[in-house]
């Protein structure tokens, strides 16, 4: 390939030479030598078109891109790194896309519109599971005629093992879009229901009911009535009397409370149920006397491996990424980043290239941003760090206009917001924004600054990215809508 090669005359002009590109003055660049080996590795690629034995879905709630940077950095930093060149186990995948993650009546999308779209194939409305777009949310007595299978339904129809694995509560909206239709995530046990319902159980009860394999997240108080204690003493939800754990185990299911218990599992015994919180599991960097997620991916691969010749579904997720950002906790929300993408490292290492689809994406996004203009190697949880004139790194503080430094992440909203209500129930900032040392600003509990008051965080609308490989990935290309998830998983099974 011919290039031209600027170099001066005896006059000031600038005279192009034509030369070959092992001759440009940039070829012995690392950037420019790693640049060109991607390239012929790209080049060289081979679109796999097996029929894929398995398939794995990882989702990463709320874990839009710039949360993937965040964690990225983050990850990198832990080895040493300085981060910003760092990839996550899942950005190594050699298919990337965009999806377009709105539901059919929401331009922000909620967990239950968007984890419905990739499980049915179809966009559906905010805070309904396993339905069309038509279902009104609360209309219960409509579920039966607006109802959809999804793929782990197909799977089940043909013989493979289904399993479900979560840190959020297993009746959570994503976990659940894998065995539940209702018209609201909320009818987590029979308490939440309608008063005279008849068109659908509570979310709990169903996943009993369903012919899941495996299931494994928190929860444990939507399976328990209100007058019983759970293992650690807590007590359940339901109003009904039923002990839906009780019912699991008459059934010859296997049932795990802690990590103790979920390390004696049979995994060529029966059905598997595993509930390690009363509600929500821990946050990785809180997390005590309970499996990780990686643990409990190993487990369900091991476990669904043994159970089907056929193969197996297995969708997996990473809850409380969401959780975190929701709070405006950024250390938590890239510790459970990073706990996320062990668990794909698990995924991929226990699974074969050739005969496992491997889908690694999120719902959707938050409004989470990252600052500038910083030098390179910044922590990414700390504050911003400028360069000089010349362009070299410092050890200056980056500064608003009001002269105060600012961290490099922070919130569109949120109830760290640096507005504050007065004694007129007015939203104001007298005092300005605090002045953050970068000890501070490091802690674990440190909530980032937000802009617009709220009790919650909110998710954002943005594109989130798909990371895939193994059997038809190829056919991640471009940016596509979130249903379109579904379809490429139901052609690499073949169904």
């Amino acid at each position: 390939m011919n290039l031209f090669k600027k170099v001066l005359c005896c006059s000031t002009l600038i005279v192009p030479i034509i030369v070959s590109a092992s001759e440009l003055p940039q070829s012995n660049s690392k950037w420019y030598k790693d640049a060109d080996a991607l390239m012929k590795r790209v080049m060289a690629r081979a679109a796999n078109v097996n029929k894929a034995k398995n398939v794995i879905l990882l989702v990463a709630d709320g874990n839009g891109v710039t949360s993937v940077f965040a964690t990225r950095i983050f990850e990198g930093q832990m080895y040493g790194k300085s981060g910003e060149g760092h990839e996550l186990s899942y950005e190594k995948f050699p298919y990337v896309s965009l999806a377009k993650t709105y539901n059919s009546n929401a331009q922000s999308p909620d967990s239950a519109g968007t984890a419905a779209a990739m499980v049915t194939g179809v966009k559906t409305r905010q805070g309904v599971l396993g339905v069309d777009e038509y279902l009104e949310r609360s209309d219960c007595d409509g579920v039966p005629q607006h109802a959809l299978p999804n793929i782990g339904h197909m799977a089940q129809a043909r013989g493979y093992a289904t399993g479900v694995v979560s840190t959020a509560r297993v009746t959570h909206a994503t976990p659940a879009s894998l065995y539940s239709q209702t018209a609201d995530r909320n009818y987590e046990d029979n308490s939440k229901l309608p008063e005279g319902c008849t068109g659908q159980e509570d979310i709990a009860t169903q996943l009993i009911d369903s012919k899941l394999d495996l299931a494994m997240g928190g929860g444990r108080r939507h399976f328990i009535p209100k007058n019983t204690k759970d293992n650690e003493g807590k007590s359940g939800k339901r109003t009904d009397g039923k002990n839906l754990i009780e019912a699991w185990k008459e059934d010859g299911g296997q049932y795990a409370w802690n990590d103790q218990t979920h390390s004696r599992l049979d995994l060529k015994g029966g059905k598997i149920l595993g509930l390690y919180e009363s509600s929500h599991m821990k946050y990785e960097h809180d997390r005590t006397g309970e499996p990780s997620l990686a643990q409990m991916t190993k487990t369900a691969i091991e476990y669904l491996s043994a159970k089907s010749e056929k193969g197996f579904f297995l969708m997996v997720e990473a809850g409380r990424v969401d959780h975190a950002n929701h709070a405006t906790n950024a250390h938590r929300m890239v510790t459970d980043g990073v706990a996320f993408a062990n668990a794909v490292r698990v995924a991929d290492e226990m699974t074969d290239d050739s005969d496992t689809l491997i889908v690694v994406t999120a719902d959707h996004s938050h409004v989470l941003s990252i600052a500038g203009y910083t030098k390179l190697g910044t922590p990414i949880l700390g504050l911003c760090y400028k360069l000089d004139k010349k362009g070299n790194p410092t050890d200056d503080l980056c500064t608003g206009a009001d002269g105060k430094p600012y961290t490099m992440l922070s919130y569109g909203n949120g109830a760290s917001s640096v507005l504050i209500k007065d004694g007129n129930g007015n939203y104001t900032s007298p005092n300005g924004r605090p002045t953050l040392t970068q000890e501070q600003a490091l802690d674990p509990d440190y909530n980032q600054a937000a802009l617009i008051p709220r009790s919650s965080e909110t998710h954002a609308a943005e594109d989130v990215a798909i990371y895939a490989k193994g059997p038809w990935a190829h056919l991640f290309q471009g940016t596509v809508e979130q249903n379109y998830i579904f379809h490429v998983m139901k052609q690499a099974f073949q169904f």
